[in-house]
């Protein structure tokens, strides 16, 4: 997942993300180690967060924009 990629190219760190979305910091941290994969509910969240296709989030496309 382009998670960490996104975070750092928008400056916004692990807390102010979880705080943005209503998560805990654990959770994007695990989300951007590996360590857990985000539920549908939580892809929404995110893609709609740094504006960009779910898709490019999970790396299935290099074009950060949406499909149409």
């Amino acid at each position: 997942m382009r998670l960490k990629e996104l975070r750092k190219k928008y400056g916004v760190t692990q807390l102010k993300l979880a705080m943005d979305l209503d998560m805990c910091q654990n959770t994007i941290s695990r989300y951007e180690n590996g360590q857990r994969e985000a539920g549908y509910k939580e892809l929404i969240k995110l893609a709609d967060y740094f504006e960009v296709s779910i898709d490019y989030l999970l790396e299935r496309t290099d074009n950060p924009k949406f499909n149409k």
